[in-house]
């Protein structure tokens, strides 16, 4: 399984794309910063400068249905923020 899982593409972050050249990914929870920017740096041949990481802790939902109170977890995951050095830019609709 590789490192990075899915790019974030959100309004707040595309303004920080704009802004600081920052970029977004969910990521493997075993991944370390390391890992993450060569990641980054091989699949789309950019230099990266700096790596934040934030672990997210999966919420309990619960639904009323038919049968009773269904109760349930989300996924635990990861996000990491790459900041890209100088002009780099990652376009992420290039494949489509």
């Amino acid at each position: 399984m590789g490192i990075l899982i899915k790019p974030i593409v959100t309004e707040k972050l595309t303004a920080e794309t704009e802004k600081y050249n920052r970029y977004g990914f969910i990521v493997d929870r075993a991944a370390n910063k390391l890992q993450i920017k060569a990641a980054v740096e091989q699949f789309y041949n950019v230099s990266v400068t700096d790596v934040n990481t934030v672990n997210y802790h999966g919420k309990r939902k619960s639904r009323y249905s038919k049968s009773g109170i269904l109760r349930g977890r989300m996924n635990h995951f990861k996000k990491a923020y790459v900041t890209l050095a100088g002009d780099d830019k990652i376009d992420f609709y290039s494949n489509i």
